[in-house]
């Protein structure tokens, strides 16, 4: 039986191409801002491009943010992609202007120190050796970034009976965060969707952690 997966439609992100990605991996899938759609599915995608205060207020509108907590309260799978992936942090530094994320992990997305901004076009990653979500994906393998902004610092500490998420990087002019699995919630700053057949590898990599 296929899963049933929601691209969350809250104004911002590549939704089509989100859509048609995950229709390849055999997901049966819906683009929508239904609240309960979203939070009934079997995985919630959540895309998003441009600005992270614009994100965070289309996202808020919808009650995305909503969404996205109680799912993750409840150990159901949701998966950040770019600007969806920022917005799951502490907050965002653009121009000057500090914006509340979700905050379900600590940190600051924040400009990225290179000198050529965007990052736009493909690079490699630096997965741990456990990562599910790069599992049959060798360390040459690229995917497809844009953005300008990202995490450049990881800021959860481990503690007792804590297990630190799975942190992958990249490097454009300093390094910074390109996936995080921590659990259900797991989220890339590249588009998978953009990222043939690495990123169609990816995406079925988690909908293998989809139950």
């Amino acid at each position: 039986m296929s899963k049933r997966v929601v691209v969350l439609d809250y104004g911002s992100g590549n939704l089509r191409s989100a859509e048609r990605a995950l229709a390849r991996t055999g997901a049966e899938v819906e683009v929508t801002a239904d609240f309960d759609a979203a939070m009934e599915c079997d995985g919630l995608v959540v895309p998003g491009v441009g600005a992270f205060a614009a994100c965070m207020a289309g996202l808020k509108g919808v009650r995305g943010d909503m969404i996205v907590g109680r799912r993750l309260a409840a150990g159901r799978p949701v998966l950040g992609i770019c600007v969806g992936m920022q917005i799951l942090f502490e907050k965002g530094v653009e121009h000057g202007v500090h914006t509340e994320g979700c905050g379900e992990w600590p940190g600051t997305v924040e400009r990225l120190d290179a000198p050529v901004l965007p990052h736009m076009g493909w690079n490699t990653v630096t997965a741990p050796e456990d990562s599910v979500l790069f599992r049959g994906l060798d360390a040459e393998t690229r995917f497809y970034f844009v953005h300008s902004y990202g995490v450049r610092t990881w800021e959860l500490e481990a503690g007792p009976g804590f297990t630190q998420p799975l942190v992958t990087w990249a490097e454009h002019g300093v390094p910074f965060v390109a996936a995080v699995e921590n659990g259900p919630l797991m989220a890339t700053q590249f588009h998978p969707e953009k990222s043939g057949d690495a990123g169609a590898v990816l995406l079925a990599n988690w909908l293998s952690t989809v139950p």
